[in-house]
């Protein structure tokens, strides 16, 4: 099996470059309303935005700048598979406005939208982002009724477009071929994750995206594994970096990325050039940490173990027997796709 992965220089508001219903997962994190780091992007796609920002009008602002999301995920229904998944890392904004402190609920307000377009809302993720900044507390210090919670955490919402997905023939085994170690699921599918944040800063970037909210590897790893299966598409309609490129190559899944910037486009097919020759590393500690785990449990446990058939170390569960991780073989870039092979 090969993979291709392929990054669009474009707006996500408009994807002509993807068929309709060629997509089987969505893997994404826009660019958040209300926090500060992006209010420039949005002025610059919207005269409206920047109006109400003028103005004084936040609240409109931060509807404005949802309706240019909204959009987008109108386009990426589109091109959504029927019984596909989207995956969406968002968190909330809170800032000072009018002298006053207060939330911007952008989770809330991306699941009415998905809700309005007929998808069933899945139980969402709590990302933890591990801090140890010494001062957590924001507003009036150690007198009450003056101060705010800090927040350190993100959502991960999951939305379904219709029913459950169905696997017939040949499907089967690639499914079974995908599946994940019983360890990994018991951490995957919990809904609270406890993942450091990787950094924003682009020192290449001479522009208003001088920082980029790229979320850590292993989060966009896990949901591409927990959501599709091998020879399946992911598209991310907010590419940054190309991390989800990234998760993607390292799973034997095909991807597709977009992403507005000129710069950060062209940063991406370096980045994942780059980054590309580490994935075995990473690969190559899923195996290692499975088989520490097998290697606590006591005798009792073991005897009830299954045998995995491509690796041939020991697995939890009959669903496991036929889990296969390939590592990855030759990686090349022809006419701006990456080409994937494995070993």
């Amino acid at each position: 099996m090969i993979t291709t992965h392929k990054i669009y220089n474009t707006n996500s508001n408009d994807m002509i470059c993807i068929p309709d219903k060629s997509i089987q997962l969505i893997v994404t994190s826009p660019p958040y309303p209300m926090i500060e780091m992006w209010d420039e992007m949005f002025k610059e796609q919207s005269p409206v935005i920047k109006e109400h920002f003028n103005n004084k009008d936040y609240d409109l602002a931060f509807e404005e700048m949802h309706r240019l999301l909204d959009a987008i995920w109108c386009e990426c229904d589109r091109v959504l598979a029927d019984n596909g998944f989207v995956c969406v890392n968002i968190g909330d904004a809170t800032r000072t406005v009018n002298e006053s402190f207060k939330m911007f609920s952008n989770h809330s307000r991306i699941i009415q939208t998905f809700i309005n377009m007929g998808y069933t809302v899945l139980p969402d993720i709590l990302w933890h982002k591990q801090s140890n900044a010494p001062n957590k507390f924001m507003g009036s210090g150690m007198y009450p009724a003056g101060a705010y919670v800090t927040y350190e955490h993100e959502y991960i919402l999951i939305f379904r477009k219709g029913g459950k997905r169905v696997f017939k023939g040949s499907e089967r085994s690639i499914r079974q071929e995908s599946a994940y170690f019983w360890e990994e699921r018991n951490i995957w599918f919990s809904d609270l994750w406890e993942i450091r944040g990787t950094s924003q800063n682009i020192s290449k970037v001479n522009s208003s995206r001088a920082r980029n909210a790229s979320f850590p590897l292993e989060i966009p790893y896990r949901l591409v594994n927990m959501y599709s299966v091998k020879g399946d598409t992911v598209l991310d309609p907010f590419c940054g970096l190309g991390t989800t490129i990234l998760a993607c190559m390292a799973s034997q899944r095909n991807s597709i990325g977009i992403e507005v910037s000129k710069e950060i486009s062209e940063l991406a097919t370096i980045n994942i050039n780059e980054n590309a020759k580490v994935l075995n590393n990473l690969i190559k500690n899923r195996i290692k940490s499975h088989n520490e785990f097998i290697e606590t449990l006591n005798e009792e446990k073991l005897q009830k173990c299954y045998k995995n058939t491509p690796h041939g170390f020991l697995v939890k569960t009959k669903q496991e027997t036929a889990l296969h991780i390939k590592e990855l073989g030759n990686i090349s870039y022809d006419n701006g796709n990456f080409i994937c092979d494995y070993k």
